[in-house]
């Protein structure tokens, strides 16, 4: 023979598993891509025409280097009318990347970096670069 809870009962279980069930929706797990730092350098500098390597270190918050990310990368002018360029960035030594690029004009270039790190999370970056140099 079952019996039924008293009202009181109901309403206080009904009250702590909705409580429960908002809690676990609306937390996230902590997400260690927004941690990672990602320092760049371009070289030539100022940046012109021709050929130039842009090298990236990634850093975790314990200021360690990541390794074995993967690191693909879009430049594209800031206005319409280039073709985008895409490369893959090597790893040179223990969490350093480089990548070979040409900027064939001269303006404002945008370099968009697609990180797949070795944990498999994802992030993206944007770096600005103003006022590539004619030769």
């Amino acid at each position: 023979m079952v019996r039924a809870l008293p009202k009181e009962r109901r309403s206080f279980l009904l009250c702590a598993g909705a409580a429960i069930l908002f809690i676990t929706s609306c937390s996230r797990p902590a997400d260690s891509s927004r941690t990672i730092a990602i320092e760049q350098e371009i070289s030539p500098e100022p940046a012109r025409i021709g050929p130039i390597d842009v090298t990236f270190r990634l850093i975790d918050p314990a200021a360690k280097a990541v390794t074995g990310a993967h690191i693909a990368l879009e430049a594209d002018m800031s206005h319409a009318g280039m073709a985008p360029v895409f490369r893959e960035a090597k790893e040179i030594e223990p969490g350093r990347y480089q990548v070979h690029l040409t900027f064939e004009m001269a303006g404002d270039w945008v370099i968009l970096l697609h990180v797949i790190l070795p944990g498999g999370q994802k992030l993206e970056r944007q770096i600005d670069v103003r006022g590539v140099r004619p030769n």
